[in-house]
């Protein structure tokens, strides 16, 4: 056993470093003979590739490789392999690559795009969804019918890319009950950058007859995999290692320019650098996506909510992408937080002209909690409810049904809400001039599993070293909450654990770093590997102590006999006499995660019938609106988040604070519009607005402890859902101050004044039909054709 605690406020080693500058980022790679790459992209949304002629860019001066499709003849996707890497005859958005070029100089490679010989004819372009919806629109993938399937049981047919849906209950007797009152609510929401300080990045080699990339990314096996099957390669032919990443947020959760820059490094038997500008970063970025959302409610007079039904539109961009995936996150967001008689969904992630989206933190959570606590507002004033009450009355507690039929336990958000309302100021009149409100909600979120494998290594001077294929994001967990776990099992000081960065020819295979995963996935990994180092390291000591292994303790870098300080001999010493005798010490692990049960037939299409691990969060804000200009300020903001356990208290509300501060943006000033050509309008921080200092509010936090969780000594992931009600609260908060309905972020002040003006019309969705079914591609649970 150890006695040494893994909970502790642990200082992040790599602080200083990174505050100081000497961090080596991905973009701060160079190698000898390195070529710089650049990438030509296509300027139209839609059209037909009549010539592309790179022959006169090949006898540019340093030109050394250029690439195109011919070079790349693999498709990848998730669910389905709809995405080529370069356009095939076909443009689908402005901004999709045709070819990339490899050259001594950055300015070289540019000057070889610009000599590349492209004529395309324009078709007409599908940039909303609603137009890629019409009955008579064209097809944006017409050989659709061709794609690989990978997942099965997901609905696809013309523009839209993926249907997964939810049905459990009879909604239509729920919705027909004559005692009912029926809540109709319509949302929609704009696309989010990440706006990580590092862009995209990818140093390659080619030697040996193998790939290397040295990437900025939070998945390096996905990044393999799918590199490999881009270039038709075997996967072990690439190898993949992760410098510090300068913040993902989601936005390298996914392939990216990796592949590029490997066909150029083999192509031209050089290494190649190949780092987006940040405006490429701003046309070609995996956005937060688009949605709209129609949720209709069936209420009885007393709170009840007996049946619900909803339909969710997700612009996926030219490519599924990773919405196809997220189309099943809607059952456990807009399907969350409260009890519901009867349920029927629908999630469908729409082909457009537009550059593909993507994850970005609480994927699909973030715009589902909006729409759904503005429509839960929108109840409680139907029903002339206190809306606290109405939630309290509500939310999921011990043994209720989630939307997909599994069973939840504890009672978590009660709790949390009485919390709240401890942490709420009575409330005062302000006479400032401006218009107050105040708003509390709720939120589920929950933590992705998946598999894990970690190696612990004892070493002689009795120091471990994790091997892991985690990456360190910004979030700290690899240098906080998984040397914590191992220290803890090992009775070592969390520094005295070396964290070895990602490398896939030296460490097992892992999903990523994202969804809140970390330290439960690979944290469940690290303390398995931990445990058995541990047992070899007691047998060892139990021999030289002459004492029996239960009898010893692990701490302060000594194993003891259990209530003797000062006994026994320092772990170092252990280390170095096992291993002259048995060789070196070691164990691994590997973790995957159980399986939670829908209920049967309630779920079609999705990646996660059930969720493992919720998370839940409470938020309350006071905002306050300038009736003149229609901005928005927030003058409080409080936060009750339940984490299992708290590893490391101050690094979670580092992540809170944090959360918040990017929810913000989100609410009130990040808005990406998309112009007649396809193109992204906001080319940079000149025209994207992003919360500054001034903007920034301190969070007022509270940490709940102790819900259910199956995560590692009861942790649950909290990088993730600090920004899920962000945008929610506020929503809820500017609606209570100016008394009109608000159905649409983000609430910048001209949309905001357009409100209290009443200019602003009801947001309705003609193309989405007031019978429920009629929204599907085939009826729920149907075979796939």
């Amino acid at each position: 056993m150890s006695d040494v605690s893994a909970t502790m406020d642990f200082r992040r080693r790599d602080a200083r470093d990174k505050l100081q500058g000497r961090t080596r980022y991905t973009v701060d790679r160079y190698l000898p003979g390195m070529l710089h790459a650049a990438v030509l992209r296509a300027n139209v949304a839609s059209g037909r590739i009549l010539k592309l002629d790179t022959s006169r860019a090949s006898r540019m001066p340093g030109v050394r490789a250029i690439v195109t499709a011919t070079d790349a003849p693999g498709m990848i996707g998730i669910g389905i392999a709809d995405h080529p890497l370069f356009a095939r005859d076909v443009i689908r958005y402005n901004g999709e690559p045709l070819a990339a070029v490899a050259a001594d100089t950055l300015a070289q490679a540019h000057a070889a795009l610009a000599a590349i010989e492209v004529e395309i004819a324009p078709t007409p372009a599908l940039l909303s969804m609603a137009d890629a919806l019409a009955p008579e629109a064209a097809l944006i993938h017409p050989d659709w019918e061709s794609y690989e399937v990978m997942f099965p049981g997901g609905a696809r047919g013309g523009n839209v890319a993926w249907e997964a849906t939810v049905v459990r209950g009879d909604v239509d007797a729920a919705f027909a009950r004559p005692d009912v009152v029926i809540v109709d609510s319509s949302f929609r929401v704009g696309r989010q950058n990440h706006v990580a300080f590092e862009p995209r990045a990818v140093v390659a080699a080619y030697e040996d007859g193998r790939f290397h990339l040295e990437t900025s990314t939070q998945v390096p096996w996905t990044i393999r995999n799918a590199t490999a099957r881009l270039l038709g390669v075997p996967a072990s032919q690439v190898r993949v290692t992760v410098p510090p990443v300068g913040g993902g947020f989601g936005l390298k959760f996914d392939l990216a320019i990796e592949p590029f820059a490997a066909l150029l490094a083999r192509a031209s038997s050089r290494p190649v650098r190949l780092v987006n500008s940040r405006e490429e970063e701003m046309l070609t970025c995996l956005f937060r996506e688009n949605a709209e959302i129609r949720i209709r409610s069936a209420v009885t007079p007393d709170g009840e909510i007996v049946g619900r039904e909803a339909v969710v539109l997700m612009d996926c961009g030219a490519y599924g992408g990773e919405q196809i995936f997220l189309t099943t996150m809607t059952a456990h967001t807009l399907g969350g937080n409260y009890k519901l008689g009867s349920v029927r969904l629908v999630s469908r992630a729409v082909y457009t002209n537009t550059a593909p989206n993507g994850a970005f933190r609480a994927c699909n959570g973030v715009y589902n909690t909006f729409a759904l606590e503005r429509h839960t507002d929108e109840i409680a004033a139907r029903l002339g409810m206190d809306p606290v009450a109405f939630r309290r009355r509500n939310v999921l507690g011990d043994g209720d049904l989630g939307a997909t039929g599994q069973t939840f336990e504890g009672n978590v958000l009660g709790p949390m809400l009485d919390r709240m309302a401890e942490m709420r100021p009575a409330p005062h009149i302000r006479s400032d001039g401006r218009l107050h409100g105040r708003a509390t909600t709720v939120g589920t979120w929950f933590v992705f599993v998946g598999p894990s494998a970690a190696t612990v290594n004892m070493n002689a001077d009795g120091t471990a070293t994790l091997v892991t294929s985690g990456v360190e994001i910004g979030s700290g967990s690899m240098m906080q909450g998984l040397p914590q776990i191992v220290a803890a099992t090992l009775g070592l000081d969390p520094g005295q654990v070396i964290v070895r960065a990602a490398d896939t020819d030296a460490a097992g295979y892992d999903v990523g770093v994202g969804g809140g995963r970390t330290t439960v996935s690979l944290g469940a990994a690290s303390l398995s590997a931990a445990q058995e180092v541990r047992a070899k390291l007691l047998k060892m000591a139990s021999e030289m102590i002459e004492a029996a292994p239960e009898d010893l303790v692990l701490r302060d870098g000594r194993i003891e006999i259990a209530g003797a300080p000062g006994s026994g001999r320092t772990i170092a010493e252990v280390a170095t006499r096992a291993q002259a005798t048995f060789g070196p010490v070691s164990g691994t692990g590997a973790f995957t995660g159980g399986h939670v049960p829908a209920m049967p037939g309630c779920a079609a299409g999705h990646f996660i019938d059930a969720i493992e691990i919720p998370v839940f969060a409470v938020h309350d804000c006071e905002v306050a609106v300038d009736p003149d200009t229609g901005h928005v300020e927030v003058l409080s903001y409080r936060v009750v988040q339940d984490v299992g356990r708290a590893l490391n208290p101050r690094a979670i509300r580092g992540q809170i604070q944090g959360g918040v501060t990017q929810g913000l943006g989100y609410a009130l000033h990040e808005e990406v519009t998309i112009g007649d050509d396809g193109r992204v309008c906001q080319s940079g921080f000149e025209t994207y607005r992003v919360p500054l200092a001034l903007d920034v509010v301190p969070v007022e936090i509270t940490l709940h402890e102790g819900a259910p969780s199956a995560g590692p000594l009861g942790t649950k992931g909290a990088g993730e859902v600090p920004i899920l009600n962000v945008g929610a609260t506020i929503a809820c908060a500017v609606a209570n101050a100016t008394g009109k309905r608000v159905q649409e972020l983000p609430l910048t002040p001209p949309r905001v004044l357009g409100l209290i003006l009443g200019r602003t019309p009801e947001l309705t969705f003609p193309h989405i039909s007031d019978r429920w079914d009629d929204n599907l591609v085939r009826p729920h649970r149907a075979s796939e054709t």
